[in-house]
């Protein structure tokens, strides 16, 4: 019971990783504020999960709500203890040889903006209160091209940048600011960014889950309960040494060409090298 008598906020919490994450929060005590413009989802959400939830809904492109959704936390309970900045969407797919301006901008509002006014407006109820802490959602699109369209991979990069500078702001009050970086988890974000829907959204899951185990150390897929698991330990206690800093939770992807781990791959490389060799 890690989080017993704590106010804990998290948006884009009515499926995937903010829905996890509400089910390990509520599960070790904390009062959930889950938030998200899935009504219908979050609704749901305190049926299907134990503890103490209670679903909001918020559109985290605005932040006028983004306030009112702190403001409540905090009224109904006292202050807040942490907010898991979490809410988002694959966003624009175009290049940026293709992308226009609208696409860019609500781009950047949902996956940037959201989580500065995230924290912008959660500062007043945290001042004070021991623990508290910010999680933010970046990816490992921030690490390199590759992982994720342009303007994602952006703005997760300025979500680690803004992890660092928002750390520092917020040492003088003892609140701390990390981030989480998922790697490929079987989530609604791709099937979604692709429009795809019913018996195909379940199809394509299951395919990305196989491909997903293929293209890392760790031959499986990952799920929303490693990214919750990251979170709640940067939350804790256990992480009260830590901050301005990012965990990233891959599987391994990020680690390295596909030879430095794949067997398979090294001896194809060694093979090509021995061609090589006897050709000289």
């Amino acid at each position: 019971m890690r989080f017993s008598g704590k106010t804990v906020v998290i948006t884009g919490a009515a499926s995937g990783i903010g829905k996890e994450s509400v089910r390990l929060f509520a599960g070790e005590g904390a009062q959930v504020y889950a938030a998200d413009i899935d009504e219908e989802g979050g609704a749901a959400l305190s049926g299907e999960i134990d503890g103490d939830v209670r679903f909001v809904r918020c559109n985290v492109r605005a932040t006028g709500e983004i306030k009112e959704l702190m403001d409540r936390a905090a009224a109904e309970t006292g202050g807040i203890d942490t907010v898991f900045n979490n809410a988002g969407a694959g966003g624009a797919r175009p290049g940026i040889h293709e992308i226009e301006p609208g696409e860019w901008d609500r781009t950047m509002d949902l996956l940037l903006r959201s989580v500065a006014f995230g924290i912008r407006y959660a500062v007043p109820h945290m001042r004070g209160r021991s623990g508290a802490s910010f999680v933010n959602t970046s990816s490992v699109a921030a690490v390199g091209p590759g992982y994720a369209p342009t303007a994602y991979s952006v703005a997760k990069a300025g979500v680690l940048h803004l992890t660092k500078v928002a750390a520092a702001d917020l040492a003088q009050f003892g609140i701390r600011v990390n981030a989480v970086q998922p790697g490929f988890i079987n989530t609604s974000i791709f099937t979604s960014a692709l429009e795809i829907e019913g018996e195909m959204e379940r199809v394509a899951k299951d395919m990305i889950a196989q491909m997903s185990a293929n293209a890392q150390p760790v031959r499986r897929g990952g799920q929303p309960r490693d990214i919750a698991e990251a979170v709640a330990y940067l939350a804790s206690d256990a992480a009260s040494f830590v901050t301005g800093q990012s965990i990233i939770v891959d599987g391994g992807i990020t680690l390295g060409p596909r030879h430095s781990w794949d067997p398979e791959e090294a001896g194809l490389l060694s093979a090509l090298e021995a061609i090589k060799e006897q050709s000289a």
